[in-house]
């Protein structure tokens, strides 16, 4: 993914409220499946980080793009962007 296409998701997804919130019981293979299902409806999903939990937010955010097959498009504090093209892509990235 080149610096202008995460330019572009991380200014779509500044608009975006958090899909989901991962608590003290940190990564489940429940969240990851909603996560990996969010991805394949949406393409662009972003996840909060409570502060409950007790894991690294960049650890977590390579786990998640690592079971989901998905791009990593930013950790900003306890918030993640995350982006997998869908089979019918809705989001058209820049060249």
């Amino acid at each position: 993914m080149t610096s202008k296409q995460r330019s572009y998701l991380k200014s779509l997804a500044s608009t975006m409220n958090p899909l989901f919130q991962i608590g003290k019981s940190s990564l489940t293979p429940e969240i990851v499946a909603a996560l990996d299902e969010a991805l394949e409806k949406r393409e662009l999903i972003k996840v909060n980080v409570l502060k409950n939990c007790i894991d690294d937010p960049n650890e977590i955010a390579a786990v998640i793009g690592e079971r989901t097959h998905s791009e990593v498009v930013q950790v900003i504090g306890k918030k993640m962007v995350f982006y997998r093209p869908a089979k019918k892509p809705k989001i058209e990235l820049p060249k």
